[in-house]
């Protein structure tokens, strides 16, 4: 009989009458050839080590890999015994005993030294095995054991073990082994969680195994919930077989399934004492886990250690950074965690999010503020968070986001909160819905009538800002003056002032005043930067047409090219309300000749308009004259009259809109100019451009720059006219056009005419 640690024997060993001499049972998982090969291509390394919460099929993969693979083995499964370094090193010994004898002298100190037995056994046992052949020693579950002393030797015996030998430990938390070191003189290998989790395929494996049959697409959700867990997917199967319909039930399969749940109190709760228990119920509230936010949540000091800790049991909660400060739980940990808190008191759970809600908002982080605000049920904490950030969310291209959080509450609901009411008439303004801005924004101001102290400064402002800009039904000038007016009675940091500034550039420049137009609208680029750029982008947009207007075409590209260019930074390109951004964009991609950039600016532009819905009739006019100008210049003359005639219909809704109408007779002489050449010379828009300056003293060069283009492609429309004409000369061009109607016949009386007769070289 083989001694115990404290009596001595000159007898060998008897492996099997040491504690955790057997080999560990083959659960019903699917076997992984890739971690196979994973563990075959690290046999050069003396310390292999696989590190995961309980589950994953570390034992498994050993057992397999030492199964196939052509050196010796021997096994050790570790228990609460080898918690004394002299069990430890006795069984380790031993097992390696019975693959080739190592000696009475590895085992005399065993029995005669308690303290320092390390230090007599290591060396010997080095000793022992230094010519051996190469093998394979084992050691699972070696997470039981907690004393240093006890796991410090496998560090010397990786060093000092025959070249082609390994030591294989399966542990579900990181020994305390001096890892670092080991790492840097390339003794060690590590399997990580990541590494053990199941793919798509093994995981249909495993399913198909138990006679479960799924779709792809179900079995790739499963993993994604489980994280690839395999123990989670196993129970998965077995929860699986009954099921009727195996592709909704892979869908309602979450932490909260009896034998997940069961699972986890088994294996990962059980030994857990009732304060940390209590803590990791709370904490499920929170998707990320630090020991700030939880000392906040759950008013508490001590839990960054408690952290600490619990990362390096057997729970299943993940690092999420190298510094061990910020971690989260496993989905399916969190799931069971969170259905135990539900059980429990109702206001508790309120409280938790109300707290995670405030710590967050206080940080910046607006999404989970809301979100656990919403969690919390008290709608006017959720109201209010939504409100401050809706306007700054939808202008930065994430309308959807907002529209999750609106999602949370029925119609109803909102309308009993004006916070909620505006915060839906904001998403419908990025819609371009005007009929519903008008809705809401009602709503909410009948909400506010008599009571507007109780809700935050400046709301039954902003409501009335946000009713104008989605309708400006009572014309140009009073909507100017609405929103100055508006504009003195927000907050400095309003991001509805931007707004304000947007709508009052636009009603001074359509009422001719360029000047106040300008100096409105650049403030409203200025102020609205990265906090609502959306409604910066349309201020340069308009700054554009300004400059147009003025004839200084460099301006206009530099505002029109930075329109654009925030449009596709913030992902905007999707909203309706930025039609205007792309017509200006496309006519002065036309104006330059720059044709295929410019049509697909339009073709945006067309899409976007086809989303509006009742908006400001100023808004609709305006994007469509800019439009049909653009495609004008294209050349697809039957397009631009239908925008063109949509504009006429939006203006009679704003009558005070003078330089829209200007734009508008413009626009439509030039049609029926273009119209009027007809088939015997079909000119194009820009072609009939170039012959109404050819009666004048200006020279191509001029002309060239008079309407925005290079000099040569003045030259190449001249060509064209000339060929289509029938006519060599500038001279005859414009006399074969006086006489066929193109031109007016007092153009010959021009003071200029003398300058027309020149023939310039095309």
């Amino acid at each position: 009989m083989r001694p115990t640690a404290s009596i001595p024997s000159p007898a060998p060993p008897d492996a099997s009458s040491w504690p955790g001499a057997g080999r560990p049972t083959r659960p019903g998982l699917v076997l992984r050839d890739r971690l196979i090969s994973r563990l075959a291509a690290t046999r050069d390394t003396p310390l292999l080590m696989l590190v995961a919460p309980a589950g994953y099929g570390k034992s498994t993969i050993l057992a397999d890999w030492t199964e196939r693979d052509a050196r010796p083995s021997a096994w050790l499964t570790v228990d609460g015994r080898h918690n004394d370094p002299a069990v430890m090193l006795g069984a380790i010994a031993s097992r390696l005993d019975g693959l080739e004898p190592v000696g009475e002298d590895v085992f005399a100190p065993l029995a005669t030294h308690r303290s320092g037995v390390s230090s007599a056994v290591v060396p010997r046992l080095c000793a022992a095995l230094r010519d051996r052949q190469p093998f394979v020693l084992v050691l699972d579950d070696l997470h039981l054991v907690e004393r240093p002393d006890c796991i410090e030797p496998l560090a010397a015996l990786a060093r000092c073990i025959p070249a082609g030998s390994q030591i294989a430990v399966a542990s579900r938390s990181e020994p305390s082994l001096p890892i670092g070191r080991m790492r840097a003189d390339r003794l060690l290998v590590e399997v990580s969680a990541d590494e053990l989790a199941m793919t798509t395929r093994e995981a249909a494996a495993t399913l198909s195994a138990s006679g479960v049959e799924a779709r792809s697409q179900s079995v790739r959700g499963l993993v994604e919930r489980t994280e690839g867990w395999p123990a989670g997917i196993y129970l998965a199967a077995v929860s699986l077989t009954a099921a009727m319909e195996v592709d909704t039930a892979i869908a309602d399969f979450h932490g909260d399934d009896r034998l997940v749940a069961d699972y986890v109190r088994d294996v990962f709760l059980a030994g857990v004492d009732q304060d940390t228990l209590e803590f990791l119920v709370q904490t499920s509230v929170l998707d990320h886990l630090s020991g700030e936010v939880c000392d906040a949540v759950l008013e508490r000091t001590g839990s960054a250690e408690l952290l600490h800790r619990l990362v390096r049991s057997n729970l299943l909660i993940v690092p999420l950074d190298g510094r061990d400060r910020r971690y989260r739980y496993h989905a399916l940990l969190r799931e069971t965690l969170q259905s135990e808190l539900h059980r429990g008191d109702a206001e508790v759970v309120s409280r938790l999010h109300a707290r995670a809600s405030a710590w967050y908002d206080e940080r910046g982080d607006i999404d989970r503020a809301v979100q656990h605000g919403i969690e919390a049920g008290d709608r006017e904490l959720a109201a209010e968070l939504i409100w401050v950030n809706s306007a700054v969310y939808v202008s930065s291209g994430r309308h959807a986001t907002v529209r999750g959080w609106l999602a949370n509450f029925s119609d109803a609901q909102l309308a009993t909160s004006p916070l909620l009411c505006l915060a839906r008439a904001t998403t419908h303004l990025a819609d371009g819905d005007g009929g519903e801005v008008d809705r809401w924004t009602g709503v909410a101001l009948d909400r506010l009538d008599g009571s507007p102290a109780s809700y935050p400064a400046g709301l039954d402002v902003a409501a009335r800002v946000i009713r104008a800009s989605g309708a400006a039904r009572e014309g140009i000038a009073t909507m100017g003056t609405d929103v100055r007016a508006a504009y003195g009675l927000l907050p400095s940091d309003s991001p509805w002032r931007p707004l304000c500034c947007l709508i009052d550039g636009v009603a001074l420049h359509l009422s001719s005043d360029r000047d106040g137009a300008r100096v409105a609208l650049e403030e409203g680029a200025r102020i609205g930067g990265a906090a609502v750029p959306s409604v910066q982008s349309l201020c340069r947009a308009q700054l554009a047409l300004v400059a147009l207007d003025e004839g200084d075409l460099g301006d206009a590209e530099r505002n029109a090219s930075l329109a654009v260019t925030e449009t596709e930074h913030y992902g905007l390109g999707d909203y309706s309300t930025q039609a205007l951004i792309f017509a200006v964009s496309a006519l002065l991609r036309a104006l330059r000749g720059r044709s295929d950039a410019a049509s697909a600016d339009a073709k945006v532009a067309v899409r976007l308009l086809s989303g509006l819905t009742e908006l400001s009739p100023w808004y609709e006019a305006e994007a469509r004259i800019t439009l049909a100008r653009a495609l004008l210049l294209l050349d697809d003359g039957l397009a631009a009259r239908s925008h063109l005639a949509d504009a006429g219909r939006y203006l009679r809704k704003v009558p005070d809109a003078i330089v829209l109408r200007e734009w508008l007779e413009q626009a439509w002489t030039e049609v029926e100019s273009a119209s009027s050449v007809g088939g015997r010379w079909p000119l194009t828009p820009a072609e009939l451009r170039l012959l109404h300056a050819l009666p004048t003293h200006l020279s191509f060069r001029e002309i060239a720059e008079r309407q925005f283009v290079s000099p040569n492609t003045v030259k190449t429309q001249a060509r064209s006219v000339y060929r289509k004409l029938g006519v060599s000369s500038r001279a005859e061009a414009v006399a074969c056009a006086q006489a066929a109607g193109l031109l007016s016949a007092d153009a010959k009386d021009s003071p200029d005419r003398g300058d027309a007769q020149r023939t310039e070289p095309t």
